[in-house]
């Protein structure tokens, strides 16, 4: 009999502006308590020096989370040239310097071959797993993390300030995977100046902007876990990028029940990934197979 969870059943998300010197495991460990919520988790980390917004899922808003995690999402980021470090942002030391400094044209030219499909190898202080452990850890032990380079779709990535000569502010769009810090690194490369990052901050994920964002410390200000729960989004906002199908109330058990009923839909193509609902209520996310709706994941019922 499995043991049943401590907590109340919250479901749907909280978009949290992150705080700096914290980590994402922390904040979501601190939002579940703060809610006494039975479960938890978020989509995408964010390095702990790192700002901006976290999407913390609670209950079955956590069966969403790879529609988020697999999204685009912006960055805004400083890269101070002249310097790479260990860790390729200002925490690290210093491997090695340059007194070379780019101009606006200069970094103009060299974010060209850091659009589009490009390869990307991720620092050695990441949470990148190699033969089962964290390269982070690796890296913090002195051994010489050998990395392999991964794909990274980014959809955008623009010069938007220069502060002074010595860093750049920019701007990236990318898929799932990217790394800020590297492209830091391997630009400063490219440019012929080294650079690391000195300040990252996430403005949107998916469908979730900073607007949405509340701080940890608005969050306990609140009075008791039912007030902090009234800040939640609902559960399918991070399905808004998938077409919806309805829920007749005879497939209603069906489909409850992780089989494929018939739904009412409209404009949906065969074969199409859905979701699907109950007088607007999420029921399942799965596939529309020509009038009939193959669940994939179903929602407890609250």
């Amino acid at each position: 009999m499995a043991r049943k969870r401590k907590g109340r059943p919250v479901s749907g998300w909280l978009i949290i502006d992150k705080p700096a010197g914290m980590g994402s495991t922390d904040v979501v460990s601190k939002c579940r308590w703060l809610l006494q919520a039975q479960k938890a988790g978020h989509a995408g980390t964010l390095d702990p020096a790192a700002t901006g917004l976290l999407a913390v899922a609670f209950g079955e808003a956590t069966k969403t989370i790879p529609y988020v995690t697999d999204a685009l999402k912006c960055y805004r980021f400083t890269v101070r040239f002249g310097a790479a470090t260990t860790t390729d942002d200002a925490e690290g030391e210093v491997l090695e310097t340059s007194d070379s400094r780019p101009s606006d044209a200069d970094i103009e030219a060299a974010l060209a071959p850091f659009r589009g499909q490009i390869s990307q190898v991720p620092p050695a202080f990441s949470a990148v797993k190699v033969a089962g452990e964290r390269a982070y850890d690796l890296a913090r032990d002195g051994e010489v993390v050998e990395l392999e380079a991964r794909p990274l779709w980014v959809e955008r990535l623009e010069l938007v300030e220069r502060p002074d000569p010595g860093s750049a502010v920019l701007e990236m769009v990318c898929g799932k995977g990217g790394y800020v810090r590297s492209i830091a690194r391997d630009l400063g490369r490219a440019l012929g100046c080294l650079g690391h990052v000195t300040a990252l901050r996430r403005v949107w994920s998916g469908p979730f902007d900073l607007e949405d964002a509340v701080t940890i410390a608005e969050i306990e200000a609140l009075e008791g876990p039912e007030a902090r729960e009234a800040q939640l989004l609902p559960l399918e906002t991070s399905l808004e990028d998938l077409p919806q199908v309805t829920v007749p109330e005879s497939s209603l058990v069906k489909l409850r029940n992780g089989n494929a009923a018939s739904v009412i839909a409209s404009g949906v193509e065969f074969g199409s990934e859905c979701w699907a609902s109950h007088k607007g209520v999420p029921v399942a996310i799965g596939r529309y197979m020509g009038g009939e709706f193959h669940p994939a994941r179903v929602f407890v019922a609250e």
